[in-house]
């Protein structure tokens, strides 16, 4: 038994390293969209971060700059931290951003309203609770009855340009 204690300790130790590091602390010095931050790391080196877990309205939807101005208004300027989860096609690294004492900007934006709980890229059913909440107290974009999700707006997009290429293309 107190080898096993002895062991756990040991890999606890060799852990905590590894844990310690994933998480980075930077400030935000932009903020792209309701989703798509800015930050400056050590060295003056900006890096995008794409919110993991949430999808918020794009700049043309409705609801679209409340989100940015949500997210603004919470982290712009403040020293956050994060965690990155994965690089988007894009190159972004998507990341948890956790800001004044451990808030979860996605859970925040969801609570308000203001982004969908991205589910094919989220395992955590907790953010699909906070979205039936503020569904059924219609915060933020859930005020709209014909509120369109945003990876269902980008697929009308695409669809439309692809229509108009066909259409001059003859």
């Amino acid at each position: 038994m107190l080898i096993f204690a002895a062991m756990k300790k040991i890999i606890a130790l060799l852990l905590f390293p590894v844990l310690l590091s994933a998480q980075t602390v930077a400030r935000v010095v932009g903020i792209k969209d309701g989703d798509t931050v800015v930050v400056l790391l050590k060295g003056n080196v900006q890096k995008t971060l794409r919110l993991a877990e949430v999808d918020c309205p794009e700049s043309r939807q409705p609801f679209g700059k409340n989100a940015k101005k949500f997210t603004s208004s919470e982290i712009f300027g403040k020293s956050i931290t994060y965690v990155e989860t994965d690089i988007d096609r894009y190159g972004r690294s998507i990341a948890k951003v956790y800001y004044d004492n451990g808030k979860y900007l996605s859970a925040e934006l969801i609570k308000a309203g203001l982004g969908w709980w991205y589910f094919n890229y989220s395992k955590d059913k907790s953010l699909g609770d906070l979205q039936e909440v503020a569904k059924n107290q219609k915060l933020g974009l859930w005020q709209d009855v014909h509120a369109i999700a945003p990876w269902e707006y980008r697929k009308q997009q695409r669809n439309k340009i692809k229509q108009s290429n066909n259409s001059f293309g003859g």
